[in-house]
């Protein structure tokens, strides 16, 4: 692994879900965007099971979690919410019901709780949400989600440069507090 210049592991980046599942697979697809761009001191992943996340993100400075989400909201709908380890508690709801992999039930607001628990979460942590459409098996992502993948690009790229060139904490809003991002609809 290579460490940043103050002397911490890289910015990651996780595309969190299943390629297979519809609008599941909207984090490997911004993952694999992401990656293609090969922005500097920034380690991009995908993974399926959110308890691999624990191990991944410890002693990072800066992490990146994309992931569909179902909290009802409009189809394609971006939800950024900062939950680094200075951040409060995930809020009930948005991350809760996205449990996916072997364990079913252990899902991203899961991983990141146990990690506040455990005092292993990066010091920055933001989750980027997708809302969700469809999630059928052998599904393709839904039109509106398939449209929100270059904002989230975007989003996540904007954070991770930031990270790069400050090396510091977040700045765009109040930790714990969702931004909701609608893209052509309004809500």
């Amino acid at each position: 692994m290579t460490a940043s210049p103050i002397g911490l592991p890289p910015a990651l980046l996780v595309g969190l879900g299943r390629p297979d599942r519809g609008d599941d697979g909207v984090g490997p697809v911004v993952a694999l965007d992401v990656a293609a761009l090969r922005l500097p001191g920034v380690q991009v992943l995908e993974r399926v099971d959110p308890t691999s996340l624990i191990d991944l993100w410890t002693d990072r400075e800066t992490t990146v979690v994309v992931d569909a989400v179902c909290s009802n909201g409009i189809p394609g709908t971006l939800i950024v919410l900062e939950s680094g380890a200075d951040d409060p508690r995930l809020p009930d709801g948005v991350w809760s019901g996205t449990g996916r992999g072997g364990t079913h039930a252990f899902g991203l607001a899961a991983a990141v709780e146990l990690s506040r628990a455990l005092h292993r979460l990066p010091r920055r942590l933001v989750l980027i949400g997708i809302e969700a459409a469809q999630l059928g098996y052998g599904e393709p992502l839904s039109p509106a989600v398939s449209a929100a993948v270059g904002p989230a690009v975007e989003t996540a790229c904007g954070i991770l440069v930031q990270a790069g060139a400050t090396g510091s904490r977040h700045s765009h809003g109040s930790g714990g507090s969702p931004i909701r991002v609608t893209r052509g609809v309004d809500p």
